[in-house]
């Protein structure tokens, strides 16, 4: 018999190769467990905030620490946030990749003791560099959306983001006490828009998302009273937004701001109105989008105003 060497060799045994499990980078986690992006455009809320204060002056010391302040205490929110709600999260096709529903990490104290230390540094840093009128609107912008809207609001009624929004509402306040602890009536209708900015905002995507929000069991606007409802006080309460952001030219706000709030404005009510004609997933995130474009125009419109002064 011819034999090659090889047909003599014992026959090798291949192992299949042990299933790796996706391993999310690095930053993909940070941005997902303390939701940096939300938090930078609070942080943006917070500087429109300093900089609507007339004749305000701040050092740029002051500035970077009351930024970052902000920043951090929205992030330690926010991680709270997907601590308390994994379970839930995990049901949704939108957050089920965060990094606690999908166990890339681990719940357990010492997560909690982070972000607690996370929140008392951001207040603290502020107090000191800036007054403790600027860190207590800080304090009480993380404490509720942590604790009144994601621990008392969100499971129970469908006005839930209505009462949290007031979070942005007390990123500017904080801005704008770090100039002057006596707030006047530009820092106050400054954080009235972004209350009433929150509503719309949110509830667009949720419509667009209605079916991900019923599966988790989240009585969130248009799960409770439907889309077509939903879409309609949508509409409605961005007119109101709209007519908030107007308010502030009675009261010293410059032509750039003007501006910025008839355009950004006009462009999210065409969005709104459309997704009132017609309630589907695709007018809800163009709606959604116009709501992003609406406040960033307008802060940018904040910011040329201190400019041109």
């Amino acid at each position: 018999m011819n034999h090659t060497e090889n047909s003599l060799a014992p026959p090798t045994l291949i192992t299949p190769a042990p299933a790796v499990c996706p391993v999310h980078p690095r930053w993909r986690l940070v941005l997902s467990l303390f939701k940096l992006r939300i938090g930078v455009l609070i942080m943006f809320t917070a500087l429109a905030g300093m900089a609507i204060v007339p004749n305000g002056l701040v050092t740029p010391w002051q500035t970077l620490v009351l930024a970052l302040g902000v920043l951090v205490a929205s992030a330690s929110a926010g991680a709270f946030n997907q601590y308390v709600e994994a379970d839930s999260d995990r049901l949704m096709a939108r957050t089920k990749g965060r990094a606690f529903a999908s166990g890339a990490l681990q719940r357990g104290p010492r997560w909690l003791a982070l972000m607690l230390a996370m929140l008392a540094a951001a207040v603290a840093a502020t107090g000191l560099a800036t007054n403790w009128v600027a860190a207590l609107f800080v304090l009480l912008g993380a404490l509720t959306y942590a604790l009144v809207y994601t621990v008392g609001l969100k499971r129970r009624t469908p006005w839930n983001i209505v009462i949290g929004g007031a979070a942005g509402g007390f990123a500017v306040l904080a801005g704008a006490a770090a100039v002057s602890p006596q707030l006047g009536p530009l820092a106050w209708l400054l954080a009235l828009v972004l209350l009433l900015w929150t509503p719309p905002h949110f509830w667009s995507l949720a419509i667009a998302n209605r079916d991900q929000y019923a599966a988790a069991g989240v009585p969130m606007l248009p799960v409770v009273v439907g889309p077509e409802r939903a879409a309609r006080i949508v509409h409605w309460s961005t007119m109101a937004l709209v007519a908030a952001t107007l308010l502030p030219l009675g009261f010293g706000a410059g032509w750039a701001y003007g501006l910025a709030a008839v355009l950004g404005g006009a462009n999210f009510l065409r969005k709104t109105s459309a997704l009132a004609r017609e309630p589907v997933r695709a007018r809800a995130m163009a709606a959604f989008f116009a709501s992003m474009m609406q406040l960033s125009v307008l802060i940018l419109g904040v910011w040329l105003d201190a400019a041109l002064r």
